[in-house]
């Protein structure tokens, strides 16, 4: 016989963003995979999670701690507005970075930490989602705008910068807008005697609420800014392609990375989420091992969309040139080692330096 505790424990959520209705008897019959017995579920995400977010925490917080550092006290690279974009990117990861280990913790041993922080926990990580989407999509017209009007673009320098700091005001501010599901509806529940931090609806707003709650995620958090950004950049090839100076083409690199790392991290993490939405909707699940194999591939590419997180600083060293020179002198003070000789600081200096004017060095991070 299924008693109240199988079923919450059986309806308890793995992952810490899904949206999920408060169950109650008299609806067993709308919801048949509350029977299911998810226990390997929870088991895998046990295993898997707390190592890979606690790796994913550690490289990233060390590689975006590097990437502010740099910008602060580099203070000329912050000439573009691209600059300003990605020190926000930054710091966007960063603060989404610090709410992994509690997500660790809670895959093993459950929530601990009350519901307040329960609901911040959660909000970051859309702060984070919203506001790097929407920074990724102020680089992409960034850039369209020095490559295909470069006129414009080199009369209204200062005005631009301006416009940059406001554009990140407003970035923030329209995440923060985005993640107030999360501050209103997430909660912590009890399941198989211990507590998970998730999205509750009360009964009244039905599956209908979770699914404008996906669909907005999806629409705002990956569709809409992935439009713009291909639209922006097909253009800005097309441009490019009729030049003949192919460094041109090197100099995309950088933004180009870290645009298609942040789409082929969070693309697969998104189709999920149409299939929640699709399974809200009209159960398009009721086998209890299909059930658990969705939520074993969610585990995955949830996992894999936060790797994102970590993988800017990276694309920076990589294949930005005056990154990497500024990583390596930043390296050099870590160190204690004597200054460049002077002609060479000047040289590199001249190198850092970035100019609008100069269609180049403005791709070139």
């Amino acid at each position: 016989m299924t008693t109240m505790d199988d079923i919450m424990t059986a309806f308890t959520t793995e992952d810490p963003s899904s949206i999920s209705p408060s169950p109650t008897p008299e609806d067993d019959y709308e919801y048949p995979d509350l029977l299911c017995d998810r226990a390997s579920v929870r088991e895998f995400r046990r295993l898997y999670e707390p190592p890979l977010f606690w790796m994913i925490t550690l490289v990233g917080g060390a590689g975006n701690l590097a990437v502010v550092w740099i910008y602060l006290n580099f203070r000329r690279r912050l000439k573009t507005m691209t600059d300003v974009y990605l020190l926000n990117l930054a710091v966007a990861d960063l603060l989404f970075l610090i709410t992994l280990p509690l997500w660790a913790e809670e895959a093993l041993h459950g929530w601990s930490f009350g519901s307040a922080l329960c609901k911040v926990n959660a909000a970051l990580y859309k702060v984070n989602l919203f506001s790097s989407m929407l920074l990724l999509t102020c680089i992409s017209v960034d850039r369209y705008v020095v490559i295909v009007q470069s006129t414009k673009a080199q009369n209204s320098q200062v005005e631009r910068r301006r416009c940059s700091r406001l554009m990140c005001v407003g970035v923030w501010l329209l995440a923060l807008l985005l993640a107030i599901p999360e501050l209103v509806f997430a909660t912590t529940t009890e399941g198989s005697s211990q507590e998970y931090c998730r999205m509750v609806f009360p009964p009244s707003l039905g599956n209908s609420t979770k699914i404008l709650v996906l669909s907005l995620q999806v629409s705002m958090g990956f569709c809409l800014p992935f439009i713009v950004m291909a639209f922006c950049y097909r253009v800005i090839v097309a441009k490019l392609l009729k030049t003949r100076n192919f460094q041109k083409h090197k100099a995309m690199r950088v933004v180009l990375a870290v645009v298609v790392a942040f789409v082929v991290s969070q693309l697969p993490y998104n189709c999920v989420l149409v299939m929640e939405a699709a399974q809200a909707s009209n159960m398009t699940m009721t086998d209890c091992e299909e059930v658990k194999r969705f939520d074993k591939a969610g585990q995955v590419l949830k996992s894999l969309a936060y790797m994102h997180a970590c993988l800017n600083p990276f694309l920076y060293v990589f294949v930005g040139v005056r990154f990497r020179r500024d990583l390596l002198q930043l390296l050099r003070i870590c160190r204690c080692q004597p200054p460049a000789s002077k002609s060479k600081l000047s040289s590199t200096t001249r190198a850092s330096v970035m100019s609008d004017s100069d269609t180049l060095q403005a791709l070139s991070l």
